[in-house]
């Protein structure tokens, strides 16, 4: 099996903060910089996005629904899905969700590793609400 090297990612921070040192856009590298793509990726409905209908999940629209174990599940595997297909720099390890009824929302938390840059395995956890109650 072939090794796949990497090279070093960079992106531009979606705030959009002026660096106090060189006077442009903020910019995320490596692990924040896939860290912020695979959230983002997890946030997207879909449709979002034009010409890539496929590319999104329906994790916001779940958070309406009443929470039961079978979204969870599906929700995971749209995860997984999503992933695998969409976000090429990581190998995924884990996809959990867990209901949280105190705040009204869903855990989840993701586990990959880097593909091709030596870090250890990432571990990504946050928590969606919904915007209107």
């Amino acid at each position: 099996m072939a090794v796949q090297i990497s090279r070093a990612f960079k992106d531009i921070s979606l705030s959009f903060t002026r660096s106090p040192i060189t006077n442009d856009v903020v910019s995320l590298r490596n692990e924040d910089a896939i860290k912020k793509s695979v959230i983002n990726l997890c946030r997207t409905r879909l449709t979002d996005r034009f010409f890539n209908e496929l590319l999104g999940t329906s994790i916001e629209d779940a958070l309406f629904e009443l929470v039961g174990d079978d979204i969870g599940v599906t929700l995971e595997e749209e995860i997984k899905s999503l992933l695998n297909n969409f976000e090429p720099r990581i190998k995924l390890t884990q996809v959990n969700i867990e209901d949280s009824i105190d705040e009204n929302g869903l855990y989840i938390t993701i586990r990959y590793n880097i593909v091709g840059l030596p870090f250890p395995e990432q571990n990504i956890e946050f928590l969606l609400q919904p915007s209107r109650i």
